[in-house]
């Protein structure tokens, strides 16, 4: 059996987070306001054991964990690299979030801790879930002295497959209730057409005058909100998206080096032990998945998803938090 390690990481101000070396996973991310109130902005379970066992287990809601080989859909169940098709798990015909045992569910190595940071490694061996190569990958999260929170993932293969990782922490700023009355800005002017199954078509959609478009910061519920679980192809701009509460008082704002971030707001949560007595509502929380577009291995008009030997895989995301 592996062995379960937490880790606590602080910096000197308003900041500490807990993470479990199953699955990368952050559990827990308790903000200190202005006023010396702490919120714990992203939702967790109460032990880091609960996420081995069920009720947990049965779900897959992928609280907090880091995603891979591929984050977001793969459609039809493959892909090809150099005439070469590769078959991965999939359920009717889709691939999600790495597959059925994803990184999500592995055991990684805590490599270096240190007060503000923690590396984590991890080994996915050729041909696990389907994909090609041993793909060596890191994951570092740090808590700097401005009260940012800085997640890298970096990785190198010695044969040629995709690779697309994120993590993906569900927050709420209130710590508990809903996320409805956040406000929300995502500089986007475009996001992915899908289908049925929520694969990407292959063509971007024009985001102006619809729900998608959040580039004026406006709280998430309007009247033509029905929940995400989209990708929004990211603008130039150096900020990529901002999520408030007036409630807290906390405000968050993401930089990403990814041309896209899946944003995802689940309806309900299931029932689960979670560490504030589920005190969630409706729309309890929403996650930010900077990475590239799902399904580029089989769109090639898509950005190159494709990691070659001696290539570095690189996904740097930072949540900078700052007070009223």
């Amino acid at each position: 059996m592996e062995k379960l390690e937490v880790i606590t990481i602080k910096n000197n101000s308003a900041l500490e987070m807990t993470i479990s070396n199953f699955g990368a996973t952050v559990i827990g991310l308790k903000v200190k306001n202005s006023k010396g109130e702490i919120y714990d902005v992203a939702a967790g379970l109460k032990n880091a054991s609960d996420y081995l066992e069920a009720p947990y287990s049965n779900v897959k809601l992928f609280l907090g964990s880091s995603i891979g080989r591929y984050a977001g859909r793969i459609s039809g169940g493959e892909f090809m690299i150099d005439d070469v098709v590769y078959k991965i798990e999939n359920e009717n015909g889709v691939h999600l979030h790495g597959g059925e045992n994803g990184f999500f569910k592995k055991f990684w190595s805590v490599k270096e801790v240190a007060d503000d940071f923690v590396v984590l490694s991890y080994l996915s061996k050729n041909n696990e879930e389907g994909y090609p190569g041993d793909l060596n990958v890191e994951a570092r999260f740090e808590l700097t002295p401005e009260n940012e929170v800085k997640i890298t993932y970096t990785a190198n293969t010695d044969l040629s497959t995709p690779v697309n990782l994120t993590s993906h922490v569900y927050l709420n700023l209130n710590g508990k209730g809903s996320v409805l009355d956040h406000e929300l800005q995502i500089n986007s002017d475009f996001h992915l057409d899908v289908d049925s199954q929520l694969l990407p078509t292959g063509k971007l959609n024009k985001s102006e005058g619809t729900t998608f478009d959040r580039n004026q910061k406006t709280k998430i519920k309007r009247e033509d909100f029905k929940g995400f679980d989209d990708t929004f192809v990211f603008n130039e701009k150096q900020l990529k998206a901002s999520l408030s509460s007036a409630e807290s008082e906390i405000n968050m704002d993401i930089f990403s080096n990814q041309p896209a971030m899946v944003v995802y707001t689940p309806e309900k949560f299931p029932d689960l032990p979670f560490s504030n007595n589920n005190q969630f509502g409706t729309f309890p929380a929403i996650c930010f998945e900077p990475q590239n577009f799902p399904d580029a291995p089989n769109k090639n008009h898509f950005p190159n998803s494709i990691l070659r030997v001696g290539e570095n895989y690189l996904n740097e995301m930072i949540f900078a938090f700052t007070f009223k």
